[in-house]
């Protein structure tokens, strides 16, 4: 019925095909074992090449932060030591003078701290006081009132130049964005902002038109104004000014961080109001007692300046009541 070649073809196609079945059912795991494996060995190839560059990111980005740590700290032990004492109380009379925006020369504060010791050893002695009190009255009007005018007007304007400074910060990073140079941003903060800030950046402008590299004038500027926020403005020009880069973002962090500080200030000045309202009432009773006493009944009181034990008990209630009033002050001083 079939051809015996047929048949005996038929039969060696399918025992050709069982045997490439087998071959296939007993070889197949170990080919996808060896591809499996390969497949691994790739990915873990990749695996580790993505790792070697997110480390070899990591480790430029740690270098670059480093890197600019150290120029930080460079800059800013260069700019210490340009204006030595620009922080401390201690620092040169003129310099003090001119943080105060007084224009008085040497001889001028001579002169007024002269009359200010002749005007309250003078006038208490005028008056029928000791001549040790009048003396001493006249070295604290002479040495101590001067200087404490000096560094309450230096303080006041200090303060108002914080308020105007974020303003200028944000023209020369908005100057910078639209392309304008970093002289003409100068320029404009000294035509356009408020004084005290128009005055130092015009000082900083006209010591870069004699010659002055703007990062050294800039640093001047901070002697003149010993203020944190004016410290970074220098160290970022002279960063900028020796590696290049862009001063935008830098700069308006730091106008935003000065904002922050000043509504943080206010905060707190409110919340300690009720506490500096009664240091001052606590402060002002014993005198308001005294002038009220004086004012009804002046035998019963002129004892304690007449007699020597009452001075002694005066300069004691004097000394007590100004700790107690320091200490008031301490606490309700809050550092920030």
């Amino acid at each position: 019925m079939f051809d015996p070649s047929t048949v005996t073809l038929a039969v060696s196609i399918l025992a050709a095909l069982s045997l490439a079945g087998l071959a296939y059912a007993l070889l197949s795991p170990l080919l996808d074992r060896e591809d499996k494996k390969e497949r691994i060995n790739k990915v873990a190839v990749v695996d580790r090449r993505a790792a070697h560059a997110k480390q070899a990111a990591a480790d430029d980005l740690a270098n670059r932060r480093n890197s600019i740590a150290r120029k930080l700290k460079q800059q800013q032990a260069i700019i210490e030591e340009k204006t030595k004492g620009a922080s401390s109380s201690k620092a040169p009379l003129d310099v003090r003078l001119e943080r105060a925006g007084l224009g008085w020369t040497l001889r001028q504060f001579v002169m007024f701290s002269a009359l200010c010791g002749l005007i309250a050893g003078g006038g208490l002695y005028a008056v029928g006081a000791p001549l040790f009190a009048a003396i001493a009255a006249g070295v604290a009007g002479g040495f101590g009132f001067p200087n404490w005018y000096v560094g309450f007007k230096a303080n006041k304007r200090m303060k108002k130049f914080l308020l105007e400074y974020p303003n200028a910060i944000d023209v020369i990073v908005r100057g910078m964005k639209a392309g304008l140079p970093l002289n003409d941003c100068m320029m404009i903060i000294s035509r356009e902002a408020a004084d005290p800030v128009r005055g130092e950046f015009k000082k900083v402008v006209e010591a870069q038109q004699l010659g002055m590299p703007l990062p050294e004038a800039v640093a001047k500027m901070y002697l003149r104004i010993p203020l944190p926020e004016v410290n970074f403005l220098a160290i970022m020009m002279a960063i900028q000014g020796q590696s290049g880069g862009n001063l935008s973002e830098p700069l308006g962090n730091l106008s935003k961080v000065v904002r922050d500080r000043k509504r943080m200030k206010a905060k707190i000045d409110a919340m300690s109001m009720e506490a500096k309202s009664s240091a001052a009432i606590i402060a002002c009773l014993p005198i308001a007692v005294i002038i009220l006493i004086y004012l009804s009944t002046p035998d019963y009181i002129t004892l304690l300046f007449t007699e020597r034990l009452g001075h002694l008990l005066l300069g004691a209630c004097g000394v007590l009541m100004l700790t107690g009033v320091l200490v008031m002050r301490k606490m309700i001083n809050f550092d920030f």
